[in-house]
């Protein structure tokens, strides 16, 4: 017998709560936080509404072409969060099992090594690979390229690749970028 969280959860699946009303209001918050920060309409404080319609209007428009089109975007999206829950989570476990052997004030060590635009950008690639594997690994592909699937379908020259495939390739690319990464900073030039 299904416990009630369980029916409840399908109740609103039937009702596309998973499908379009918990994306639009992620969609709609992003474009709101941008509008605010950017202040593109002026004043946040004195533009609360006319943020708050062009966010909604921008995320029912960003929403109604997976609909309209009939792409599935409700699986793709939880297996998408939940892929990069876990990868948090491992690093988090490994950040404190690695803080069982790393010294004290390893926050001020990491921040001493990485000062300057090479670390922040070491990370902002890290972060776009492991995204960009994810995504891939999900079928987020299908949506971007409908014709053109790098996860099962064919590339246009010859057979496609699966995605054991692309996770391979995307470890052995994040691989040589942090060695690249450790060698190019492995030379003292932000020390004087």
């Amino acid at each position: 017998m299904a416990s009630q969280i369980a029916t409840s959860i399908q109740k609103l699946q039937g009702l596309g709560f998973f499908e379009f009303i918990v994306p639009f209001l992620l969609t709609a918050a992003i474009f709101y936080g941008l509008l605010r920060k950017s202040k593109v309409m002026g004043d946040p404080k004195e533009n609360v509404a006319v943020n708050a319609i062009i966010a909604l209007v921008a995320g029912f428009m960003v929403w109604a072409y997976p609909i309209l089109s009939g792409i599935p975007v409700e699986k793709m999206f939880a297996e998408f969060f939940f892929k990069g829950t876990i990868i948090i989570l491992t690093l988090l476990i490994g950040v404190l099992g690695a803080g069982m052997f790393l010294p004290p004030d390893l926050p001020k060590v990491i921040g001493d090594n990485f000062k300057g635009g090479r670390g922040i950008g070491i990370f902002i690639i890290a972060g776009v690979l492991m995204s960009f594997t994810i995504a891939i690994s999900v079928g987020i592909d299908k949506i971007l390229f409908p014709n053109w699937s790098l996860g099962s379908g064919s590339i246009g020259f010859g057979g496609g690749f699966d995605n054991d495939t692309l996770m391979a390739g995307a470890l052995i690319i994040g691989m040589a970028i942090v060695v690249v990464g450790i060698s190019w900073g492995g030379g003292g030039g932000g020390k004087s």
